[in-house]
C-alpha cells in the first residue's frame, strides 16, 4: 500500500474510534438508566409511596393509563400526575 492510502485509512479510523468511545461512555449508560426508570414507572401499584420530579410526595390511590392519583399531606389532598413525572417509588409494605 502506498503512504497516501495508509494515511487515508488512519484518518478514517480516528473518527470511527471516537464515535465508538462516545457511544460506550455517554449513550449506552443513558439508555440503561432510561430503561430502568421506565421499568420503575411501569411497576407502580396502588399503595406505593412515590415522589414526583417536582418533589411532591404521596401515596398512590388510583392508576388509570398514564395518569396516577396520589394522596398527600395531612388533609389527604388528591393530586393527579402523569406516570412520567414520577421520580422514585417506595413499595407498599402490605404485599
Amino acid at each position: 500500500m502506498s503512504t497516501g492510502v495508509q494515511e487515508f485509512i488512519v484518518s478514517l479510523l480516528f473518527p470511527v474510534f471516537f464515535l465508538v468511545i462516545m457511544y460506550l461512555i455517554i449513550i449506552l449508560p443513558h439508555k440503561r438508566k432510561e430503561k430502568a426508570r421506565k421499568q420503575m414507572q411501569d411497576s407502580i401499584k396502588v399503595g406505593d409511596e412515590i415522589m414526583t420530579i417536582g418533589g411532591i410526595m404521596g401515596k398512590v390511590i388510583n392508576i388509570k393509563d398514564n395518569e396516577i392519583t396520589i394522596e398527600t399531606g395531612v388533609d389527604k389532598t388528591k393530586i393527579k400526575v402523569f406516570r412520567y413525572a414520577i421520580d422514585s417509588v417506595t413499595p407498599s409494605e402490605n404485599k
